[in-house]
């Protein structure tokens, strides 16, 4: 294939053979023996992406369980941004008797949230860009605690509007920048399994929440829905502060000519200062960068990439009509056809949550095995692999949807029947599988911005689920439930039909518009100033470590865990 340099590299650096997308050369900083040794030592291989520093606080160096742990913290956190929201259908009626509204205002309560969800998690951004992610997720819940707190004593409609918006602005940044803790944490080859950890609790926010307080508005005071809230958000202020770490800050990003998907150690075993217990609690700017226009605004630019843009799409129209439809018309749809309570209603979300959960144990696990299989084929990591596995998810999804509009159709007034349900799981099944592929392959292609790709992808997904719930009960009502289910299989087969025809054209590249910008010019200074280097490549040396490091029975990587294929620095391909 043909290389990208073929000149020496400038001085300071060395040729890094780079078995990417691309399968190109490129030229890296050169990494120090001990630097090396400390790598094959703690990751038992070189062949990692991204590539970590030597900083124990690297979250790329950190004991599984506190990787697990913080990603589980973040992944909580995000259900809670759609569980709040959610949680209040079951309390529509009761809310309108309390403030003397109608159901359908009442139902404004959770609209007025998907839509906050969607604006909001762009301006925490770059402020956690800026000061860490951590001090922005304490501020969070703890804010929204107090919201909650207030939704208690709300006497007005009105009142009660502005505390579920300002819960909403609080509790939503992990909506967004939940994919940058997924990259920092986690290396390449474990991203989509983990990338699932965080999209599954997404999705199932939205069903446990009225599954759950259906059973809680039968039998107590509203007032206690709200007061359950505020006790998780301040259980979550105290994981945070105890037991959650910094994710950000550890690690710069790789020159801009380079066609690695890795990021460059931001410091080496000198550099290393052992952090002491009171820095925890300490919050100081991490990027002294000035707050711009620009800084809240740049994700937008991301439309220029169609890696990131179709997936949004795609993913978006799946989620609206695989997920929010189904959840909004099962009061509507499924109570009052078969004369259920707030509890009986709550029940029927089962079948979703199940759906999502079955779903994600197929779509994380296979997309990562399925690259690493044709990653150790073809010696090339292409993140456009992993769109394969979306193909039979939207399948699912439409197989899905036509059970439960014909079920639902068919069904007697008054009689239960289970068939609409299995067809909501087999959708929610599909929506699943969609939602972790789509999402890791965006950020596959843009991990030096996989926050704003977050960002980016959230944005589409809550402003579509915003308008949905405003036309979706028309559509049920003026046509049956067997014609509307037919139509939203049919935007959903557009919207897969978009992607295998925009899958060839998407090759994947780790380089975001943004960063293409400069790369001619860059190349053309470091050819300019370029000197033959004295010393070995750096990848013939990352291969010969790898070799000794395979072959030494002191560092061999144990039974039972990951292995990897050597093929080059900064890339690991997990043996199949």
């Amino acid at each position: 294939m043909e290389e990208t340099h073929q000149t020496p590299c400038p001085e300071g650096k060395e040729m890094i053979h780079t078995h990417n997308e691309h399968a190109t050369k490129t030229c890296g900083s050169y990494i120090s023996e001990e630097l090396k040794a400390y790598i094959v030592q703690r990751h038992g291989t070189l062949e990692l992406d991204p590539l970590p520093s030597s900083l124990p606080q690297d979250p790329l160096n950190w004991p599984l369980w506190m990787k697990n742990m913080n990603l589980l913290m973040v992944a909580f956190h995000t259900m809670m941004a759609t569980f709040t929201a959610a949680a209040i259908i079951p309390a529509y009626s009761v809310f309108a008797e309390k403030y003397g509204i109608s159901v359908h205002q009442a139902s404004y309560l959770t609209s007025v949230q998907i839509l906050t969800m969607g604006i909001f998690p762009q301006i925490w951004s770059p402020i956690a860009a800026r000061f860490g992610r951590r001090p922005i997720f304490l501020v969070s819940v703890l804010g929204a605690c107090i919201c909650n707190i207030g939704g208690c004593f709300c006497h007005t409609y009105a009142t009660q509007m502005v505390t579920r918006i300002l819960n909403t602005i609080f509790i939503c940044p992990p909506l967004g920048i939940g994919s940058g803790v997924v990259t920092d944490i986690f290396f390449r080859h474990e991203r989509a399994q983990k990338m699932g950890w965080w999209t599954l609790m997404t999705t199932i926010g939205t069903p446990l929440g009225p599954f759950l307080y259906g059973f809680l508005i039968q039998r107590a005071p509203y007032q206690w829905m709200f007061g359950i809230f505020a006790i998780i958000n301040f259980c979550q202020f105290l994981g945070y502060l105890f037991f959650a770490s910094e994710t950000m800050g550890f690690r710069t990003p790789a020159s801009s000519n380079s066609s690695s998907t890795s990021t460059s150690p931001a410091a080496t075993i000198k550099d290393a200062k052992p952090a002491s217990w009171t820095d925890s609690f300490k919050i100081r700017r991490i990027n002294p960068a000035p707050f711009t226009l620009t800084s809240f605004l740049s994700y937008l630019n991301l439309a220029l990439n169609p890696s990131v843009l179709v997936p949004a799409i795609a993913y978006a129209l799946v989620f609206c009509y695989a997920n929010i439809a189904i959840i909004v018309m099962m009061p509507i749809a499924v109570g009052e056809k078969f004369h259920l309570n707030a509890q009986g209603v709550g029940l029927q979300y089962i079948a979703i949550i199940l759906g999502s959960i079955l779903g994600e144990q197929v779509s994380g696990p296979a997309s990562d095995w399925f690259l690493a299989r044709y990653s150790a084929r073809t010696g090339i990591r292409a993140a456009a692999q992993r769109l394969w596995l979306t193909y039979p998810g939207f399948a699912t999804v439409v197989t899905g949807l036509v059970v439960w509009g014909v079920q639902l159709q068919n069904a007697k007034d008054g009689v239960w029947n289970v068939t609409p349900m299995v067809g909501a799981a087999i959708a929610s099944f599909g929506n699943q599988i969609i939602t972790t592929t789509l999402i890791t392959y965006a950020v596959d292609n843009c991990p030096l911005r996989s926050s704003e790709v977050g960002l980016f992808i959230n944005m589409f997904r809550q402003i579509w689920g915003f308008i949905g719930p405003f036309y979706i009960p028309l559509m049920f009502e003026n046509l049956n439930f067997a014609a509307t289910a037919g139509v939203y299989c049919a935007i959903i087969a557009v919207a897969g039909f978009t992607t295998y025809v925009a899958h060839p054209n998407t090759t994947p590249t780790t380089q975001c518009p943004t960063q293409r910008r400069g790369l001619k010019a860059e190349q053309s200074a470091d050819a300019h100033q370029a000197t033959t280097p004295k010393t070995k490549g750096v990848g013939d040396i990352a291969a010969e470590s790898a070799r000794a490091a395979m072959a030494s029975p002191e560092t061999q990587t144990p039974r039972g865990k990951d292995t990897t294929t050597a093929t080059a620095i900064g890339h690991a391909v997990p043996t199949a």
